[in-house]
C-alpha cells in the first residue's frame, strides 16, 4: 500500500541515533563516561555511563525538533546532557549544509556548537528569544541560527519529557505515568465500541447546520441550505484510535492492524475516520499531494491537519455489526507532530457553505475522544512523563516549577530580528519600482539617471551584498524544486527574510520586467561587475566588442550550466549545490574572498573578464541567469521604445548596449536584456539619437507660424547616420 510505503520511507531514519552512536565514543559527547546503555523513551534518548554509574543522557537533536536548515535536510547534532540538565558536549554529526561543505570552515562552525556547552535550560530557561552564546559566522547565519535553536529547544524538550534535572520531589508530585496498555487485545462488535467510547459519533443534520451559521450571526449561510430538507442527514462521522490495541483489531481486522503497527514508530499513533451524508469530511476539492482541509486534530494547544501521505483509504470496517460507509479513511499522525496518546483530544470538522462565486461562509463543529481507561494502564516505575498536557486518567497537570522558553519558531524570531533591514530593502524596492514606472522621465535626464544608477549597484554591492550578504544563487532555485517534489514547507524558505523578500520581488518583477529588476539592479555580483567595468574605461583598459552572433551563442552556455545542475539536483542535490560553485557568488560576496586559493582565483578571472567585457559573467556563464531568463517570456508587459529606424539603419542602442540584448534588427532579447535603460536614455537623447536629431533638424527648417521663410533659422543643421562598416562587427 502507498502509505505504508511512505511510512517505511519516513521510518528509515529511525536508526539513526544508533549509528551515530557506534561510530562516536561516549566520552565524546559526555565527558568521563565509558559507554552508552540502552536506547530507551521517544523522543529516544541513551544513558551514558561512567563504570555502573549513569552520568548523564545523549541524544539526538533532529530526532525531537525540526532540525532543517538551508539545504532542507536535517543538521544532526548528538548532544550529552549531565543529569542536573547542563549541556556537556554537542558534536556535528551529519549535514548537508552547501555553505559549510564549501565555504566555511568546519573549525568555525564547531566553536560555535561547543558554546552551548555549560549551558543549563533547566536551572536557567531562556526568556524570550536567546541570543546565541557564540558570535554568528558571517555567511552561514541561516545554518548557525538552525543550530543554535535546535540545542536549546531540543535540551529543554528532552528535560521536559523524560524529567531530567528535576527535582525528586517535583517527579513524585506528578504520579505514575499513564501508557497504552499493549497486552490487552479482545475483538469487540460495533456496539461495544460505541458503547464504551472507543468510537464517537458525531451526527448534524442540515438544520443543525443551519443553527450553527445562525448562531455565528451569518445568515446568509443558513439561507443556503444543502437540501430543502431540514432533517436530512447532513453529515455523520465516526471516529477512533486505532493504534489502541483492541480497538484497532476490532476496527481493522487482523491483517491490516498487524500491518498497521510493523509500520508505525514507537509511541506513534493512528486515527480512523469514517463518514456518510451530504456533507463529505475529506472534500471535494481534495487533490492527491494536498492536504485534508475539512478536519483538524486539536490536543491541548496544538493542533494539525493530514496530508496525503499521512492517508489510507479502506473499503470497510470489520468490527461486527459496523455499517457500511462511503467513506473510510486511516490516517497515521505525523512524525513530527507531537501527540500524546493517552491525552483528550478532539477532531474538529470545518463546514463550509458556498453563498456565490467568490464568496464562502464557515463554522466548525468538534468530535471530542477519549482512549476508554480500561485500556489504560499505570506504570509506576517508569520515569514521570513532564508534558505540560494534563493526564487522560487521573487528570494531574505537570507540576514543573521551572519556566518554558519562548514557544516562538524560529523564522518568526528571525523576521523580528531584522525589521530594521527589511524596511530599508522595501525602501529600496519601492524606489526601484518607481524607477521603472517612470523610466520615461529618468530617461529624459541622463545625468541625473546615471548618478543614480551608480548609487543603487553601491547600495546594492555594499549593503545588500556587504552587510546583509544577501545574495541569491541557482542553489536557490534547485532547493525550492527540490522541496516541491519531496515536500514544500514554507518554514525553510522563510529562514532568510532578506533572501525571501528578494525572492518575491524578484518573482514579481519578472512578470513585468523579465529577469531585469534582479539581474540588472539587486544582484551584488553583477553590481561588482558593472562598477569594476566603469573604473576600467575611466583607467582606459580597452574594451572588446564581441559580434552580436557570436555573443549569442556564447550566452548558450549559461543555460547548459543551469539543465546540467537542474538534472544533477534531481539525482542528488547535495552534489548539485558542490558543481554551483560555478557560481563565484559565495566567493566573492558571501566569504568576502576568505576561503581556499582555488575559488578566490577562480572568482578573480571572472572579474578579471568582466574589466575588458562588461558583465562577461552575467553574459556567458550565469546559471542563476538562465534559470531567471527561462520564464522571461511569460512577461506581461514590454515597456522598452523603439522607433522603427532602430536597426535598420541606426545601430548605435545595439553597439552601446552592455550585454549584447540587441539584435541588429532592432529588437531586444527579453531573456539577455538586464533592464539598465541604456537605451531607453539613447532612445530620448536629443543630441545621440539619430532619430530625434533627424527630426529636430525637419522642425528647424520649417518656419514657425507668421515668420518669413528663413527667419530666425539656424545657420546650419548637420545631421549624419553611423555608417554600419564604422560600427564594426556588431551591425552585420
Amino acid at each position: 500500500m502507498l502509505l505504508f510505503s511512505c511510512l517505511f520511507a519516513v521510518s528509515a531514519r529511525a536508526g539513526t541515533l544508533t549509528d551515530f552512536l557506534a561510530s562516536t565514543p561516549a566520552a565524546e559527547v559526555v565527558p568521563g563516561a565509558d559507554h552508552y546503555g540502552a536506547v530507551e523513551g521517544k523522543p529516544p534518548v541513551v544513558p551514558v555511563y561512567a563504570g555502573d554509574k549513569q552520568v548523564g543522557y545523549v541524544y539526538l537533536n533532529s530526532d525531537v525538533v525540526n532540525t532543517a536548515g538551508y539545504s532542507s535536510k536535517p543538521i544532526d547534532i548528538l548532544i550529552g546532557l549531565s543529569m542536573d540538565g547542563e549541556i556537556v558536549g554537542a558534536k556535528l554529526v551529519e549535514h548537508h549544509e552547501p555553505i559549510v561543505l564549501i565555504g566555511i570552515p568546519m573549525a568555525k562552525i564547531t566553536h560555535f556548537i561547543d558554546g552551548y556547552i555549560g549551558l543549563n535550560f533547566v536551572k536557567n530557561p531562556p526568556s524570550g528569544r536567546m541570543k546565541p552564546p557564540v558570535d554568528i559566522v558571517s555567511g552561514a547565519t541561516v545554518t548557525l541560527m538552525v543550530i543554535g535553536d535546535s540545542i536549546t529547544r531540543s535540551a529543554i524538550a528532552m528535560a521536559r519529557t523524560h524529567g531530567i534535572g528535576r527535582p525528586a520531589e517535583q517527579q513524585q508530585a506528578v504520579g505514575p505515568k499513564w501508557q497504552i496498555n499493549a497486552d490487552l487485545q479482545e475483538k469487540l462488535g460495533w456496539d461495544a465500541l460505541l458503547g464504551d467510547g472507543s468510537v464517537r459519533r458525531l451526527q448534524l443534520s442540515v438544520d443543525d447546520v443551519n443553527q450553527g451559521f445562525l448562531k455565528a450571526d451569518n445568515a446568509a449561510a443558513a439561507a443556503h441550505p444543502e437540501s430543502d430538507d431540514p432533517q436530512d442527514l447532513f453529515i455523520e462521522m465516526y471516529t477512533a484510535q486505532v493504534s489502541v490495541p483492541s480497538i484497532g483489531l476490532s476496527l481493522l481486522g487482523d491483517a491490516l492492524y498487524q500491518r498497521l503497527q510493523s509500520q508505525l514508530k514507537p509511541g506513534q499513533q493512528a486515527i480512523l475516520v469514517a463518514g456518510q451524508g451530504l456533507y463529505s469530511f475529506k472534500g471535494s476539492g481534495y487533490v492527491r499531494g494536498g492536504i485534508f482541509d475539512r478536519i483538524e486534530m486539536v490536543q491541548g494547544d496544538r493542533s494539525f491537519r493530514f496530508r496525503d501521505r499521512n492517508h489510507q483509504r479502506l473499503a470497510n470496517i470489520m468490527a461486527e455489526g459496523a455499517p457500511r460507509f462511503p467513506e473510510i479513511a486511516l490516517f497515521v499522525v505525523p512524525e513530527d507532530q507531537p501527540f500524546d496518546a493517552v491525552a483528550p483530544w478532539q477532531l474538529q470538522l470545518l463546514i463550509q457553505r458556498t453563498l456565490s462565486v467568490s464568496e464562502k461562509a464557515f463554522v466548525t463543529v468538534d468530535l471530542p475522544y477519549e482512549v476508554p481507561e480500561r485500556y489504560l494502564r499505570q506504570d509506576a516505575s517508569a520515569q514521570p512523563a513532564v508534558s505540560g498536557v494534563a493526564s487522560a486518567a487521573t487528570g494531574q497537570a505537570d507540576t514543573a516549577n521551572w519556566d518554558e522558553s519562548e514557544d516562538t519558531p524560529l523564522w518568526k524570531q528571525m523576521w523580528s530580528a531584522k525589521v530594521v533591514q527589511l524596511t530599508v530593502l522595501g525602501i529600496a524596492l519601492f524606489v526601484l519600482t518607481l524607477v521603472f514606472f517612470a523610466q520615461n522621465w529618468f530617461a529624459r535626464h541622463p545625468v541625473f539617471y546615471d548618478r543614480f544608477r551608480l548609487t543603487y549597484l553601491s547600495f546594492t554591492l555594499f549593503w545588500l551584498g556587504g552587510y546583509c550578504v544577501a545574495q541569491l544563487s541557482v542553489v536557490n532555485v534547485l532547493t525550492f524544486t527540490h522541496a516541491l517534489r519531496t515536500g514544500f514547507q514554507w518554514e525553510y524558505f522563510l529562514m532568510d527574510p532578506i533572501v525571501f523578500v528578494l525572492w518575491c520581488a524578484t518573482a514579481v518583477s519578472g512578470l513585468f520586467w523579465n529577469r531585469g529588476a534582479f539581474c540588472g539592479w539587486l544582484c551584488p555580483f553583477g553590481a561588482l561587475q558593472e562598477l569594476l567595468n566603469r573604473l576600467a574605461r575611466v583607467v582606459k583598459i580597452p574594451q572588446l566588442k564581441i559580434p552580436y552572433f557570436i555573443s549569442e551563442r556564447m550566452a548558450a552556455m549559461k543555460y547548459v550550466i543551469f539543465l546540467i545542475l537542474f538534472g544533477l539536483s534531481l539525482y542528488d542535490l547535495g552534489f548539485a549545490e558542490k558543481m554551483s560553485e560555478v557560481e563565484p557568488f559565495k566567493t566573492s560576496i558571501i566569504l568576502k574572498f576568505v576561503r581556499e586559493w582555488p575559488f578566490v582565483l577562480f572568482a578573480l578571472v571572472l572579474l578579471g573578464l568582466g574589466l575588458f567585457v562588461e558583465r562577461f559573467y552575467c553574459r556567458y556563464l550565469c546559471p542563476l541567469g538562465a534559470a531567471l531568463a527561462i520564464p522571461a517570456r511569460l512577461r506581461l508587459f514590454d515597456w522598452l521604445r523603439r522607433y522603427r529606424e532602430c536597426g535598420d539603419p541606426c545601430q548605435r542602442c545595439a553597439v552601446e548596449c552592455p550585454v549584447n540584448a540587441i539584435h541588429p534588427e532592432g529588437h531586444i532579447n527579453p531573456n539577455e536584456c538586464i533592464q539598465c535603460l541604456n537605451c531607453q536614455v539613447l532612445y530620448h537623447h536629443k543630441q545621440k539619437c539619430p532619430h530625434l536629431i533627424k527630426k529636430h533638424a525637419k522642425r528647424a527648417k520649417k518656419p514657425a507660424p507668421g515668420m518669413a521663410a528663413g527667419q530666425g533659422m539656424p545657420e546650419a543643421v548637420e545631421l549624419k547616420f553611423v555608417p554600419k562598416e564604422e560600427l564594426g562587427s556588431a551591425g552585420n
